[in-house]
C-alpha cells in the first residue's frame, strides 16, 4: 500500500475542527524542533520538557481559532513557544545555564583529549555570551543556526521583515564577536 502523502493544509483543517488524531499528526511533525528551541532558550531539560508539553496543550486547545494568513503553521507554534518561555524567564527573573555536562561533544576520530576540552570550554562560553543576549536576539540564533530557517522565515516567525531580520542577524554578530574580543583581552 503506497503511503499517503502529508498534507499539512488538510491536516490543519481537521485539527481546528476538533480531530486529535490530525492534531497528533501536527504534534509529531513539531515535536522535536518545538522542544529543541525551548531548551535552547532555557537550558533544562526538565523545564524544556514541560514548556513543550504547555506549547502543545495551548496550541490543541485553540487551534479551532488558527487561520492560514500565509504563515506557516510553525510560526504560530514559535510565537506560543517564545511567549511561554519569555513568561518563564520573567517569573524566575534570571536565566538559567546549560551545564557544560548536558552539552553533547562528539569527538573526531583522533581527537585528543586536551582539544576536546579546548572546545568545550570554547562552546561554553559561547553559549554563556549568548544567554547574556537579549532574548529577541537569542530567539534569532536560536531560529538560524539550530533550526536552521532562512531569514525569510524567521521574519515570518518574529514578525519582522527580511531586511529587518538581516539587521538584527548583523548587529547581534557584531556584539558577539566584540563580547569575544573584550573576553579575550583579559
Amino acid at each position: 500500500m503506497p503511503e499517503l502523502e502529508y498534507n499539512e493544509k488538510d491536516v490543519l483543517a481537521r485539527a481546528s475542527q476538533g480531530d486529535r488524531d490530525a492534531f497528533g499528526e501536527l504534534y509529531a511533525q513539531y515535536i522535536d524542533r518545538i522542544y529543541n528551541y525551548v531548551y535552547y532558550r532555557t537550558g533544562n531539560t526538565h523545564d524544556a520538557e514541560d514548556l513543550t508539553a504547555r506549547v502543545f496543550q495551548r496550541a490543541m486547545n485553540h487551534i479551532h481559532n488558527y487561520t492560514d494568513r500565509g504563515v506557516p503553521f510553525s510560526a504560530w507554534l514559535y510565537r506560543i513557544a517564545h511567549n511561554l518561555v519569555a513568561n518563564w524567564h520573567r517569573d524566575r527573573s534570571r536565566k538559567q545555564e546549560i551545564p557544560i555536562s548536558d552539552i553533547p561533544v562528539l569527538p573526531a576520530k583522533g581527537d585528543h583529549p586536551e582539544s576536546k576540552l579546548v572546545r568545550t570550554e570554547e562552546q561554553d562560553a559561547l553559549l554563556k555570551l549568548i544567554r547574556k543576549l537579549p532574548p529577541e536576539r537569542q530567539h534569532l540564533l536560536i531560529l538560524k543556526f539550530v533550526e536552521n530557517f532562512s531569514n525569510a522565515e524567521i521574519g515570518q516567525i518574529m514578525g519582522r521583515s527580511e531586511g529587518a531580520i538581516k539587521s538584527l542577524y548583523h548587529r547581534t554578530l557584531l556584539a558577539l564577536r566584540d563580547q569575544v574580543g573584550d573576553q579575550n583581552q583579559f
